[in-house]
């Protein structure tokens, strides 16, 4: 699960990559080495990366957890 998730999340930045430089610079960068936004391998990428932000959604609770608690230590309080 945890492969799965760490392809989701490099999707998904290539995904935010892309809309940032549609949002500065009005270039998409997928259309574009692809062969534009209609063409299939352009849509599949899209739809990988969509599909990738529903992943690391679903996975987001523990991904938190993961974070509090690396290794999956258990915080030690103090008396």
């Amino acid at each position: 699960m945890r492969t799965l998730t760490t392809i989701a999340l490099i999707l998904l930045i290539v995904g935010g990559l892309n809309w940032l430089a549609v949002g500065a610079a009005q270039v998409d960068l997928v259309a574009l080495l692809f062969g534009g936004q209609d063409s299939p391998l352009a849509r599949i990428v899209y739809v990988l990366v969509g599909i990738s932000a529903l992943i690391v959604l679903f996975a987001l609770p523990r991904l938190m957890a993961d974070y509090r608690h690396p290794m999956g230590e258990v915080p030690h309080t103090r008396p």
